[in-house]
């Protein structure tokens, strides 16, 4: 299953600058919070959660909220989503990946799901 977001950075800054960490704190948890280094960089991950529940079918909501997507990133800085027990579960997923990019105005992600 795949899923792809583009949102537009400028949204991302404005929802920083409203309402400080309390707009971060509404889709990532606090390790997810520590590695924003930026606006551009919560607006890859606010994408990359997005691409991840439409990869499930689903989007957000209740089937897949944005704290059942937890996204942390290896040695060498790419993304590694990981899917809470609950979502596992329910769709039966096997592995996930997910590629993030930022150019000029957009910050973009892909995810693949496989499925058992």
């Amino acid at each position: 299953m795949i899923g792809i977001d583009l949102i537009k950075i400028s949204r991302m800054k404005r929802f920083i600058e409203r309402f400080g960490e309390k707009a971060l704190q509404k889709f990532l948890s606090q390790d997810e919070i520590n590695l924003v280094k930026n606006y551009k960089t919560a607006a890859g991950f606010w994408a990359t959660k997005e691409a991840t529940s439409k990869a499930l079918g689903v989007g957000i909501g209740q089937d897949c909220s944005f704290f059942d997507i937890t996204i942390s990133k290896t040695d060498k800085g790419a993304p590694i989503i990981k899917l809470s027990d609950k979502v596992v579960q329910r769709f039966n997923i096997k592995d996930t990946s997910a590629s993030i990019t930022h150019d000029g105005k957009y910050a973009i992600a892909v995810t693949v799901i496989q499925t058992l």
